[in-house]
């Protein structure tokens, strides 16, 4: 399937991912770190864009860009920074992906977990071993959200505020709320990225996108946005409210049934996420443990099924525009 454009648009924040091509490392040794961290530095301050959290272990950067595009910013950092390792290391040829991630973040309810998540990378890919050592690292920004070290350009107080008005107090809050990643169980958790969020059913799910289907919306009514994002209601969101009209479980409405009301249910399940929400026979078939063509003729029973009562898709997807 195609990925959607990347959506770049000022005043919004973006998590982006930028990777090796072919998956080779971008770092082979700090000179090259600390080269990348200066360059990253200098542009966050000629171009006005905040910076609330980075890491290079993995490459995760949280901005906001205030004035430019990602794009120009993402060029100028990334091309000026390759130009300078091949010359140093004596090779040619592209150094990064083509294709960067780019996930635009609602910062209500996302901001805190999203800075978190970026900055125990370090620990989740080993080469921190623990919270005190990352209090001091100098390849991501918890360090200096801290106090512990200094870069031009990182927006430490945006972060901070959310912690409080009084810096010392804020920032103790702030390593609490990191540390509290660390935890058993949590460590290795990660954070799933791109709409899928941990953050319950009214999550809106795009890969380009982490917010509620509100933010999605607000975002698809932006001049240079419009066209280009679709609200329609989330494959899981029709399982849920399919199930609960045939007042069946959720896992049920999933698995393959031999029960007229469990392949009615299914059919219906077909029928409105290909032909009413648009979605392919094979997304729809990937959730069913179905073929395409199977798909396809449990759509047309389902379709028969609601010409017969035009109640069943009013209510099914009625209930998930109420949500």
């Amino acid at each position: 399937m195609p990925r959607g454009a990347r959506l770049d648009i000022p005043g919004v924040l973006p998590h982006v991912i930028v990777r090796g091509i072919e998956k080779s490392p971008v770092f082979l040794d700090d000179h090259d770190r600390q080269s990348f961290v200066d360059r990253f530095s200098r542009l966050l301050q000629e171009t006005g864009t905040d910076c609330l959290a980075w890491s290079l272990i993995p490459n995760h950067l949280l901005l906001r860009p205030n004035q430019g595009s990602l794009a120009t910013f993402r060029r100028r950092l990334l091309t000026g920074y390759a130009v300078s390792f091949n010359r140093r290391h004596q090779r040619v040829g592209h150094l990064f992906q083509n294709r960067y991630k780019s996930i635009i973040c609602q910062e209500d309810g996302y901001l805190l977990e999203l800075v978190r998540y970026i900055h125990l990378n370090p620990l989740r890919a080993g080469p921190v071993p623990d919270i005190a050592a990352l209090d001091h690292s100098p390849w991501c920004g918890h360090a200096g959200l801290l106090g512990n070290r200094q870069m031009d350009g990182l927006s430490a107080e945006l972060v901070l505020l959310l912690f409080g008005d009084r810096l010392p107090a804020a920032r103790a809050r702030y390593r609490q709320f990191v540390a509290e990643g660390v935890a058993p169980g949590q460590r290795n958790a990660g954070y799933r990225l791109g709409g899928d969020s941990d953050h319950g059913a009214g999550a809106f799910q795009d890969n380009r996108i982490l917010g509620t289907r509100e933010f999605a919306g607000e975002l698809a009514n932006h001049e240079s946005l419009r066209g280009r994002i679709n609200t329609k209601a989330t494959l899981g969101e029709l399982v849920d409210q399919t199930a609960a009209y045939f007042r069946m479980e959720r896992a049920d409405l999933l698995r393959p049934s031999k029960t007229k009301e469990g392949a009615d249910a299914r059919s219906v399940f077909c029928f409105l996420g290909v032909r009413c929400l648009g979605y392919r026979g094979t997304e729809v078939g990937a959730l069913l443990s179905l073929g395409r063509s199977a798909v396809c003729h449990a759509a047309k029973r389902g379709e028969a099924m609601v010409g017969a009562d035009k109640s069943i898709q009013a209510r099914i997807l009625g209930d998930i525009k109420q949500r």
